[in-house]
């Protein structure tokens, strides 16, 4: 990886961590740091991350916002074009480079459900709906947790697109 393409994903992680620990919502707090690590931005794909923070609408029961978010920027850059849908080859590229990514994240975190994580990371889960849960959970090392995992999926997702050729603006 050459030494700009390091900065670039160095900067993709600190922003990730930065954006969960001051906004929260781990799918548009990654997605953020990705598209402007990248120098780029999509409003509608950072919207689309919305609904996905804690494994899907706080539920704790869904796949990590973070990865997903940060999946949503390589399906942006390059998945499948409406044009192609018919085209059963045409998204194999962005599935590749989303199952990378799956991969380095299922390596470091064991699953890729977010309450798994969360039981990993500290020792237990939070329901975000229930007030009280909410309240340990900020006054727990949780933020720090995610914050910290936010960055690295946006650091790594951030390396996988630009190893696939994206020339950052």
């Amino acid at each position: 990886m050459t030494e700009p393409s390091k900065q670039i994903s160095q900067k993709a992680f600190e922003l990730g961590k930065k954006n969960e620990l001051t906004c929260t919502g781990c799918a548009q707090s990654a997605t953020a740091a990705v598209l402007d690590s990248l120098g780029i931005w999509s409003e509608d794909v950072f919207k689309a991350a919305s609904g996905l923070a804690d494994g899907l609408g706080l539920t704790g029961d869904g796949s990590c916002g973070a990865l997903v978010g940060a999946s949503m920027v390589i399906g942006y850059l390059f998945g499948r074009e409406r044009k192609d849908f018919k085209d059963r080859m045409a998204p194999l590229k962005s599935y590749k480079m989303v199952k990378q990514l799956h991969d380095k994240y299922l390596k470091e975190y064991g699953s890729c459900r977010c309450h798994d994580v969360q039981e990993k990371l500290v020792g237990r889960t939070y329901n975000f709906w229930d007030p009280a849960d909410m309240e340990a959970a900020f006054n727990s090392d949780v933020g720090e947790h995610c914050s910290t995992l936010v960055g690295n999926i946006a650091k790594i997702a951030t390396e996988i697109i630009l190893e696939n050729g994206f020339i950052p603006k």
